[in-house]
């Protein structure tokens, strides 16, 4: 998750109303079914996640904030002085706060975010903690291509929470070029989940507070709220589970019955027990992750992790 989407942690924004609708018509009238991942991320998706965060069982959020509490002057000397700080799927912003405060003199922080109500929010928060800081907030979708104002400072992009795992790995080796371009004579903080345990990951998905069940069925919530849509919540079930042939945490809803939904005027059928994909979380290990940055048009210098091996940061140059 941003990541979960993007999110994740990051954290993402809010998409146009016709984007959402347009999105979810033509994902639920395919076969298999699907939403799009980005779209967790309206108010109250973005709420839930971030309650999934302070959950035991969801280690991503804790283990990478102490890596980067643990490691921050390392990173900040590698990012060097007067940079200017891109984040990719802002979320929270929470993760990028020991990064400033490492960093010499930093000229400016662009967080990206999908959701313009809840960037600017989190910009104001970070003007009354930074004030000396430039904050340039940039509501966009991150993972279409960006056009980033000139800058005559090295640039460093912040990508935490994994978000890289909800790409495939086409679709992420396609990211890290256009962001390796961006980037160029700067370089990449980037959170990578690490392939482990399938008990450690179903936990962390399947959380029996239900709060994850809660989030992914925001989705179909969301389509109620926003377009009109008529779906039963409580005729789906959330699933999710590890599939070790990919590396990756898939997640679905699952249809409890067969029945028939209204979207934008039109009547989705579903049989009992189909399918609505609603994300994919690829997980790495060290090794893999560096080949794929590498192929990107990084170069891959400096890698922090946790002693048992759940997460890692990387830090990628960009030639």
């Amino acid at each position: 998750m941003r990541p979960r989407i993007a999110a994740i942690g990051t954290r993402a924004a809010q998409a146009p109303e016709t984007d959402y609708a347009g999105a979810l018509l033509a994902g639920l009238s395919s076969q298999p079914k699907f939403i799009p991942c980005k779209f967790f991320y309206d108010a109250e998706g973005s709420r839930l996640f971030e309650q999934i965060c302070t959950l035991p069982e969801y280690y991503p959020t804790r283990v990478e904030l102490g890596l980067l509490n643990k490691h921050a002057a390392e990173m900040a000397a590698l990012i060097g002085p007067d940079a200017e700080i891109v984040e990719y799927g802002a979320g929270a912003a929470e993760k990028i706060r020991p990064l400033l405060r490492a960093l010499h003199t930093p000229q400016a922080y662009v967080p990206i975010d999908i959701s313009g109500p809840y960037l600017q929010e989190i910009a104001e928060g970070l003007r009354s903690d930074f004030p000396a800081l430039a904050i340039r907030p940039l509501v966009a979708d991150f993972t279409r291509e960006i056009v980033l104002p000139p800058s005559a400072s090295r640039r460093a992009g912040f990508f935490p929470g994994s978000t890289i795992g909800n790409f495939e790995p086409e679709e992420a080796r396609a990211f890290l070029a256009k962001a390796a371009r961006t980037l160029r004579g700067g370089g990449l903080l980037i959170g990578v989940d690490l392939v482990k345990d399938p008990a450690i990951l179903h936990a962390a998905y399947n959380d029996p507070s239900g709060v994850t069940a809660a989030f992914n069925k925001n989705l179909l919530a969301r389509a109620n709220r926003e377009i009109g849509a008529a779906f039963d919540l409580t005729a789906f079930s959330h699933y999710a589970i590890y599939n070790p042939v990919p590396q990756r945490i898939e997640m679905y809803l699952i249809s409890r019955r067969a029945q028939r939904v209204s979207v934008c005027g039109e009547m989705i059928a579903f049989s009992e027990g189909e399918a609505i994909h609603t994300e994919s979380s690829h997980k790495y290990t060290i090794d893999g992750f560096r080949t794929l940055a590498v192929s990107a048009g990084f170069t891959p210098r400096a890698v922090w992790r946790d002693p048992e091996n759940l997460f890692s940061i990387h830090w990628l140059e960009a030639a």
